[in-house]
């Protein structure tokens, strides 16, 4: 037999074997009202925020995520947004999640992008810092009342959330200094733990100031959009007009008092990464999906993060795993200065601070000093 008869049998056979294919046979699964199922106790302890912030968050999203037909029992709004929340959650695989309510692992994954992006979108409604000099003056007094620290909008810091390996020629950027992939997220946040801002897209390998550096809030401040007011940050940032850290090794009981205010000040950033990772486990377990749809989970999750507390939906429920502890990745190390406020803050009020504190003087005379001297400082606008 020649070789296009053994050719043509070959083309017989495949067309035999397709035409005995059997497609495995389509089994409806059982879909739960999870709405209903729980009360509100369990329902937080299973979707991590409420009902009401659910139903909130859907009103939002629903346009976006909606199925196009109702054909083949395609999942509902709710159901997706509820699978996407189980997903944040639990940290599982997407396997796990979909069988959560019934849907197979391909599908889930479809899902957890497609509503992460449509939360992400709402990122400029939720996550933003102040505008108004009213915005900006409450927000300055509402960090002063935490320890008498003035002019200051925000606390900044960084952590880091675990990837899988991107893969590509770009992959060992996003190997930080513990060794594994992770994205370096940078959050701005305030006394009340919401966060004003977040730069989710610079791999693991990069440093908390030089993030900084190419953000759009250093750009901001650098060209006085908020006047004189400062961000306060640990000491892996440079000290700056606009930006003030603590003294590695203080030399005086000044530069003592100011350290203190200052990490108390400083604070609520550090706070706010615990509430969002217990909150949304998966940020602590790490993300095991593609790099776009990281990003979009990580934003997702701290829009959600803020409508929550918008709702005094501020402390979520304690869950039956641990959690590994936020880890500081990046070595905390002095960095270059240039022209900056601290040593304005320790000449012009700390300095004072410490007099009136060590003096003899009464408590409503002290008080009265503090005040004059705070109003110095409370300015937004130089």
């Amino acid at each position: 037999m020649d070789i296009f008869g053994i050719l043509y049998e070959d083309d017989d056979q495949e067309i035999v074997e397709f035409l005995n294919y059997q497609r495995r046979t389509y089994t409806l699964r059982m879909r739960v009202d999870h709405m209903t199922l729980w009360d509100d106790h369990d329902f937080r302890i299973r979707f991590r925020i409420s009902k009401v912030v659910v139903l909130q968050v859907l009103e939002y999203i629903n346009d976006q995520i909606s199925s196009s037909t109702d054909r083949n029992h395609a999942v509902t709004s709710i159901n997706k947004l509820l699978l996407t929340l189980r997903f944040y959650a639990t940290g599982n695989f997407l396997i796990t999640s979909g069988d959560f309510l019934g849907v197979s692992k391909t599908t889930a994954s479809l899902i957890v992008r497609d509503v992460s992006i449509a939360i992400a979108k709402l990122r400029p409604r939720f996550i933003k810092m102040p505008t108004t000099e009213r915005e900006i003056s409450k927000l300055q007094r509402s960090f002063y009342q935490i320890a008498r620290f003035p002019r200051t909008i925000g606390a900044i810091d960084c952590t880091h959330v675990k990837i899988q390996n991107p893969g590509g020629p770009n992959a060992e950027y996003f190997r930080n200094r513990k060794g594994y992939f992770s994205i370096n997220v940078q959050t701005i946040a305030c006394p009340n733990l919401k966060i004003m801002d977040v730069v989710a897209r610079w791999p693991g390998s990069c440093h908390d100031q030089t993030i900084f550096k190419k953000s759009q809030i250093y750009y901001n401040l650098i060209n006085g959009k908020w006047g004189n007011s400062l961000i306060v940050a640990d000491s892996g940032y440079a000290n700056s007009l606009h930006v003030v850290t603590p003294f590695l090794n203080p030399q005086n009981d000044i530069e003592e008092l100011y350290n203190e205010s200052i990490i108390r000040t400083r604070n609520p950033v550090e706070r706010s990464y615990g509430v969002l990772k217990r909150r949304f486990p998966v940020l602590s377990l790490g993300l095991r999906l593609k790099l776009e749809t990281t990003q979009a989970v990580i934003v997702a999750c701290c829009v959600l993060h803020n409508i929550a507390c918008d709702n005094n939906d501020i402390d979520p429920p304690i869950l039956d795993i641990i959690l590994p502890e936020n880890e500081n990745i990046n070595i905390e190390e002095q960095q270059p200065n240039g022209e900056n406020a601290r040593q304005q803050l320790i000449q012009e009020y700390f300095s004072h601070l410490a007099y009136f504190n060590n003096s003899s003087f009464s408590l409503n005379e002290k008080l009265v000093a503090l005040a004059l001297l705070s109003s110095l400082f409370f300015d937004a606008i130089s």
